[in-house]
């Protein structure tokens, strides 16, 4: 049984990683705010078929995949929808960004550690009575912060190869960001 000291703790741990993931989806709100229509469905050639519409889909709806799932303790990220209206409409990903930002904000079940079962990724229909394994609200928020830059990261890539220029930082890890800044630092001082 947890201590008040380790609820809080873990409360505390919760709390930034709601802002962390909270915070890139901000950011890809501001990116999507400050792109066109066309380059937010175009594929580069060197690139196809990634395309800033297809990545910021897959993003939106594993969190959506997980917020749904914690409902009921079972997470299923191969329920994605697909939906292209995400992929080609700059407002409907928008507005999909924004409901998750709240959704992340306010659901209940993200103020402890509870245990959940997420399905095995591509689980074969013949093993589906044993196809989740146990893990834990703090690490699928962890999980889908680090999905998340992943597929930033995809996105500057396709962005830059369709001669956009963004902020050099969009798409690093925060540890990669830390480590450059201390590294930078040491550089500094010496």
């Amino acid at each position: 049984m947890a201590t008040p000291i380790q609820n809080a703790a873990r409360q505390s741990q919760h709390s930034f990683l709601i802002e962390q993931n909270t915070g890139s989806l901000r950011q890809a709100i501001a990116l999507i705010e400050n792109i066109d229509d066309e380059t937010y469905i175009t594929s580069p050639p060197s690139l196809a078929p990634h395309r800033v519409g297809g990545h910021l889909r897959h993003i939106l709806e594993f969190y959506e995949c997980f917020l749904d799932g914690i409902e009921t303790s079972h997470i299923d990220y191969d329920a994605r929808k697909r939906d292209e209206a995400i992929e080609t409409s700059r407002e409907t990903a928008l507005a999909r960004t924004r409901s998750v930002i709240r959704r992340l904000e306010t659901a209940v079940q993200l103020r402890g550690d509870w245990i959940v079962w997420v399905k095995v990724e591509d689980a074969p229909a013949s093993r589906l009575d044993d196809a989740f394994m146990t893990s834990s609200i703090g690490r699928e928020i962890q999980a889908l912060a680090s999905h998340t830059v992943h597929h930033f990261a995809l996105i500057a890539m396709t962005l830059q190869a369709l001669g956009y220029r963004l902020d050099r930082n969009f798409g690093m890890a925060p540890s990669t960001l830390r480590y450059q800044a201390a590294k930078k630092a040491a550089v500094e001082a010496a």
